[in-house]
């Protein structure tokens, strides 16, 4: 499977875009295909979860385990489920007017077949789930907290 990596500038503080991404209680809202979540173990700097995530009549469960680095950086490995691996990386760091975010996610499935439909969706399916990050921080902390902040 392709790795993937997304830098993006947003007008938010790396605190509010670090509690948006270890919000995984809330994953189900608007992360896409994130259909459930099951919270195993919750601490200031680890979360152990289940996510199902679906496309079309597919569901699949897995485990990840996040480490948590407030408020620059979240870490997700991979426990068990349909993939070989996954690792995923988001990074915050303060810039003029926001907060830079890397982004990078690289992982591969079990299954020859669902690598090949996964493999022909990676990039758009990523660029959604990133777009669907923004889009949460735009209503949960408005369009610029960083100037509503100052």
């Amino acid at each position: 499977m392709p790795r993937h990596r997304e830098r993006r500038v947003l007008p938010h503080t790396p605190e509010q875009l670090f509690d948006l991404v270890s919000d995984v209680e809330n994953y189900p809202d608007f992360v896409p295909w994130v259909a459930g979540v099951r919270m195993l173990d919750r601490r200031d700097d680890l979360i152990v979860a289940d996510l199902v995530v679906g496309f079309r009549m597919i569901r699949e469960s897995f485990r990840s385990r996040v480490t948590l680095e407030r408020p620059h950086h979240v870490h997700v490995d991979y426990v068990r489920g349909p993939l070989k691996y996954l690792y995923n990386d988001w990074r915050f760091r303060p810039v003029d007017g926001g907060t830079e975010i890397d982004f990078e996610v690289d992982f591969q499935f079990k299954s020859k077949m669902f690598e090949r439909l996964a493999g022909a969706l990676f990039t758009e399916a990523v660029q959604r789930m990133v777009s669907a990050f923004e889009r949460e921080a735009r209503r949960r902390y408005g369009r610029n907290s960083i100037s509503s902040a100052t």
